[in-house]
């Protein structure tokens, strides 16, 4: 079984694959050594990975070195996706999984993953597996927070159940209409500009925000809530590949 965290801005994020099917998954404010030491009591876990938006806590890396066989997750790492992004060193290791996620649930499509988190992420992945790039923008949460905290008199709006109606009557809603829609807005745009190049294309919508966000899109999107898990899944089963393929080398010169 493979071991999977996701460490975001917001919440850590830890799966367990067998082979292509997670069993396990669970959130949490912060991941302790004491947490993987009940899942790795759970389950015959034998690969991990990592992938962080900062420092990882060293106890945590220890612990995977120790109990499991650990890939090291980096720009280096062999993906099953060609990165194209012509700033390759400084693509987000979250954006990448992302993408090896969607093209391998999608394979030999276009696809548009769409990150409703933190921020709002695009990454496209073309039918040749070739990742070329997207775009970053506020999340809703940001978007919400940036309006009371760089004005002196709005108040903090959290999202909630959201009338379409594009005419805020008071403050809050004015507010609500105004994040919302235009978070709506965008991600529609976008989805059309990437529909009207390159025509068929399949649109995945996951992330934080996905679940609210999805019922009220203008365009068909497929919800899948954890997209990046399944990519460093994938990554581990690239680097399995390879470490067996080099143990029968040197069994056989």
């Amino acid at each position: 079984m493979n071991l999977v965290i996701d460490i975001g801005n917001t919440l850590q994020k830890i799966a367990v694959f067998h082979n292509d099917e997670m069993v396990y998954c669970q959130s949490f404010p912060v991941i302790t050594e004491s947490i993987l030491i009940s899942i790795i009591n759970q389950f015959p876990v034998k690969y991990s990975i990592i992938s962080s938006v900062d420092e990882v806590d060293t106890q945590v890396v220890d612990f995977l070195k120790n109990k499991t066989q650990r890939i090291s997750y980096s720009h280096e790492t062999e993906i099953p996706v060609t990165i194209l992004y012509k700033t390759a060193e400084t693509l987000g290791l979250d954006r990448i999984a992302n993408a090896v996620g969607a093209a391998a649930l999608f394979p030999n499509q276009n696809t548009l993953s769409i990150q409703a988190g933190t921020c709002l992420v695009f990454d496209f992945v073309n039918e040749k597996n070739e990742y070329l790039g997207g775009s970053i923008s506020p999340g809703l949460k940001m978007r919400f927070e940036a309006l009371h905290e760089k004005t002196k008199k709005l108040p903090l709006i959290k999202k909630q159940d959201y009338c379409l109606d594009f005419l805020g009557i008071d403050t809050s809603s004015s507010i609500l209409c105004g994040v919302v829609r235009g978070m709506l807005y965008e991600i529609d745009g976008f989805i059309n500009d990437y529909i009207a190049k390159y025509k068929k294309i399949k649109i995945l919508l996951t992330g934080g925000d996905a679940g609210y966000l999805h019922k009220l899109l203008k365009n068909t999107t497929t919800h899948i809530p954890n997209l990046v898990l399944t990519g460093l899944n994938e990554i581990i089963k690239k680097n399995m590949d390879i470490r067996q393929k080099s143990k029968c080398v040197l069994k056989n010169p």
